[in-house]
């Protein structure tokens, strides 16, 4: 599907919501569609997402039905608006939307967190998790941690990606990187499943799915929102913690981050007592041994060659660095 343009989206929602937009911006493009800032003739503003997957809309409606199970759980997560005739996209052509609530005065939590922000993460991540272990899709269940990565899939992964790039006959400085960062985890994987296997059984059920620092907005030291959750799916409890808790712009930025850490723990905990004390204690362990087994983003110059730029190149390296600061942390 061709990018959506500004005059189509204001033509889409005038015939499915009723309403002719007086401003409409184009913003930063998710990775599956295109985003568009909407301001209507009160001045109120409106958030626009144009799906670029047909084929993808019944997983992109799972997705807005768990935020809004979310929402109704006292999360903080942007209202999502039917149409007229109550659907939850709008269409007009093959144009296809989904309208929200705008977050006004927010910014992601790409610059990492410090103070209060630790206990409002953990604060509103608890709440999360509580919520969807009542989801419908399933009840939390006790997994071995080995689950987490297939490890002698992560092992065939990194070998086709270190024969790949040996192949090539020249390298940039960033491939080059990559493949001795590739190299080097390749070598931990059985640190990596040893550090798996000493961990307890731990929790999975549903979660955000993909709760990384672009999908948190603050404001200050508040959540303003949770954003872009991912279709319903059981994934570790502890798995999700980790994404943001030790996030390596967070990890790389702050020296006591491990014991900043138990501040978003003890906040956690707070509001979802009923997760086991031994999935907070495997917090690290699982963010470790999971950036660890995988080949993103070091594969992307080979397999999506068209997303890397300096912002990507900038995240592998620290996502690198931030591994290896966290197996430090556990003693691996």
């Amino acid at each position: 599907m061709r990018p959506a343009t500004s005059a189509a989206v204001t033509e889409t929602v005038r015939r499915a919501y009723g309403w002719s937009p007086a401003a409409i911006e184009q913003i930063h493009a998710g990775t599956a569609t295109d985003n568009f800032a909407l301001t209507d003739g009160a001045g109120r503003r409106w958030f626009a997402k144009v799906y670029r997957e047909a084929d993808r809309l019944p997983l992109e409606e799972a997705a807005i039905g768990l935020a809004g199970c979310a929402r109704d759980g006292g999360v903080p997560v942007p209202a999502q608006h039917p149409d007229l005739q109550g659907r939850t996209f709008g269409r007009s052509g093959p144009l296809v939307l989904s309208l929200w609530d705008f977050v006004e005065g927010a910014e992601t939590a790409e610059g990492g967190l410090r103070g209060p922000r630790w206990a409002a993460v953990g604060s509103v991540l608890g709440r999360l998790h509580r919520r969807l272990a009542g989801h419908p899709a399933g009840p939390p269940v006790l997994r071995p941690a080995v689950e987490l990565r297939d490890g002698s899939g992560a092992r065939r992964r990194y070998d086709r990606l270190i024969d790949a790039y040996r192949t090539r006959r020249k390298l940039s400085d960033f491939e080059a990187w990559a493949l001795e960062a590739a190299v080097q985890r390749r070598a931990m994987l059985p640190r990596v499943e040893a550090i798996l296997r000493g961990l307890p059984a731990l929790t999975t059920q549903i979660v955000h799915g993909d709760l990384a620092s672009p999908n948190l907005l603050l404001r200050g030291d508040e959540i303003a929102a949770v954003i872009d959750f991912q279709p319903p799916a059981a994934r570790f409890a502890a798995w999700e913690i980790a994404r943001i808790g030790c996030d390596p712009r967070t990890v790389l930025g702050t020296p006591t981050w491990d014991a900043e850490l138990g501040r978003l723990i003890d906040a956690y905990r707070e509001e979802n007592p009923r997760l086991p004390e031994a999935d907070l204690a495997a917090v690290v362990a699982v963010g470790c041994a999971f950036t660890l087994s995988s080949i993103y983003p070091l594969a992307v110059p080979l397999e999506h060659p068209q997303e890397l730029d300096e912002s990507l190149t900038t995240y592998a390296r620290a996502r690198h660095e931030a591994a290896l600061q966290m197996l430090d942390a556990i003693g691996g």
